[in-house]
């Protein structure tokens, strides 16, 4: 489904990046990896050697302006455009208003929005006509979730931007879509209080946690031409969740 096409994805090293750069790699996309752990060149590696595609791991934090410069600049040496975009890299971090730090909101909005936004300017100068940028937002963005206002309204701020861009981009024939995850069985997830996990779960009609790859086959079908009649959009995929 995307052979022959290049993908940069953020937040690669694990959870729902690692499941769809997986996705990709499987459907013959050459990989630009971004994360900021330095077990990102080893995924790479992997998915080189198993599928067979080029993936090259750009280790750094997405926060920092001088490492996105040096990202596409190496991105455009290894040879130019980029077809897909998924912005994925975020953080999470519970707080009830009162108790929510100003460092905390601001490493929250930084990376889950600021950066977002910094690393799609830079990466639509490499799009052309076909090309699909996902961005990674949240149930929690689209329907607000007690204890993680920082977090929700970095989210918000995400769909807010996809739904504008998506207005901007479609006459170059660039789509943007997005993605709302409810409750995924991630390293992000399992990190919360209990209380507050078990309130999530007992919430999903379905009645079992997500996984990475439940997300990364959504992304698959936006960043693909059998999504090609779609932009602006904002997909839940939540199994459910009622609350």
């Amino acid at each position: 489904m995307l052979q022959g096409r290049t993908a940069l994805i953020t937040g690669a090293s694990r959870g729902i990046g690692l499941a769809t750069a997986r996705r990709f790699a499987a459907n013959g996309a050459a990989l630009h990896l971004c994360a900021r752990s330095e077990g990102l060149t080893a995924v790479a590696a992997e998915l080189e050697a198993e599928f067979g595609v080029r993936a090259t791991a750009h280790v750094g934090d997405i926060r920092d302006a001088a490492f996105i410069r040096n990202l596409f600049g190496a991105c455009k040496k290894a040879g130019g455009a980029i077809d897909v975009l998924v912005n994925n890299a975020g953080v999470v971090q519970q707080g009830l208003l009162g108790m929510i730090s100003m460092d905390q909101s601001r490493d929250t909005l930084e990376t889950n929005l600021l950066a977002l936004i910094n690393v799609t300017q830079y990466c639509v100068r490499m799009m052309g006509p076909g090309s699909s940028i996902v961005n990674v937002a949240s149930i929690a963005g689209t329907r607000g979730m007690e204890g993680t206002a920082a977090y929700s309204a970095s989210k918000g701020g995400v769909v807010g931007f996809t739904l504008s861009i998506a207005k901007e981009l479609a006459p170059k024939g660039i789509r943007v879509n997005a993605l709302a995850p409810g409750f995924i069985d991630t390293d992000m997830t399992r990190g919360l209080a209990p209380e507050w996990y078990r309130k999530r779960m007992d919430s999903i009609a379905m009645g079992r946690i997500g996984t990475p790859d439940d997300i990364a086959k959504v992304a698959l079908f936006l960043a693909s031409d059998l999504s090609g009649y779609m932009t602006g959009q904002v997909l839940g995929v939540d199994g459910g969740m009622l609350s």
